[in-house]
């Protein structure tokens, strides 16, 4: 059987448990709402804020649906991916999704930045909002320019909001005693965590529902088995929901079982 006929045969309207999907999709549970609403608030109040959460469990779509929140008339929101980067490279990154040019030396580009983020604020009266994802790899040296990018009139005005987001062991790079000036600027830290399993059942069944499938076509012993070998990961969880479909499909079945999605489990992570 043709193995494009996947989504057809399970009354999919669209592939589920892809990467692809609309924000206004996602799985609106108060898991992510909750983080959501309250870094909103931080940045709303011109301040700034930490998203902290494992691998896997929805961090950058939270992130995507926090820049949702955000309108464009009164926010503009700019995204860098940080990686083990030096102060003078983070700047040269955080000046490309900014829209200044990267050239001079550091001191100089960090007073173009503070014009920029400045002229947002003054000309264009928008706030100006900096998500640094990825960035518990960063070292503290590096995550200190966050302070230099943020004094404004000897530190007593508030222009720049900044959302870092990483996994755990950003928690420990803001326990640091280098970053107290940084750390003292979140107004919220936010974290996630993996699913349960009840939260597992409802997350599948929310993903095959925005797909076109009404009935979940797992069975309870396929349901268990993804949580289990899953453990509530969310990426972990859409890949196996979805080799399991495939093998449930190639072998002209129309429910998954445990043993498809033990087969998929092999199939990923040989």
């Amino acid at each position: 059987m043709n193995p494009t006929d996947m989504p057809s045969r399970f009354g999919f309207h669209s592939l589920p448990f892809t990467r692809e999907i609309r924000v206004a999709d996602r799985f609106a549970h108060e898991l992510y709402e909750r983080p959501r609403e309250y870094l909103r608030r931080a940045v709303d109040k011109r301040m700034s804020g930490a998203l902290i959460a494992p691998a896997g469990t929805g961090k950058t779509t939270l992130l995507r649906a926090l820049k949702e929140t955000l309108p464009e008339a009164r926010y503009r929101v700019r995204y860098v991916k940080v990686t083990d980067l030096s102060k003078r490279d983070l700047c040269r990154e955080i000046a490309t999704a900014v829209g200044v040019a990267p050239a001079g030396t550091y001191p100089t580009l960090v007073r173009r930045l503070q014009e920029r983020f400045a002229n947002d604020l003054e000309v264009d009266a928008v706030r100006p909002v900096l998500f640094l994802d990825d960035s518990h790899g960063m070292r503290p040296e590096v995550l200190s320019l966050l302070r230099i990018l943020t004094n404004f009139e000897m530190d007593s005005r508030l222009v720049l909001s900044f959302v870092l987001a990483g996994q755990p062991p950003l928690s420990g790079l803001l326990r640091d005693e280098r970053l107290k000036d940084v750390t003292h600027r979140l107004a919220h830290c936010a974290t996630l965590r993996p699913l349960s399993r009840q939260e597992t059942a409802e997350y599948i069944t929310h993903r095959c529902q925005i797909a076109g499938c009404a009935t979940p076509p797992f069975d309870g012993g396929a349901l268990t088995a993804i949580y289990e070998i899953g453990r509530g990961n969310l990426r972990a969880t859409d890949q196996l929901a979805l080799q399991a479909l495939e093998l449930a499909h190639d072998g002209s079945c129309e429910v998954v079982d445990a043993q498809q999605v033990t087969e998929a489990r092999r199939l990923l992570w040989p």
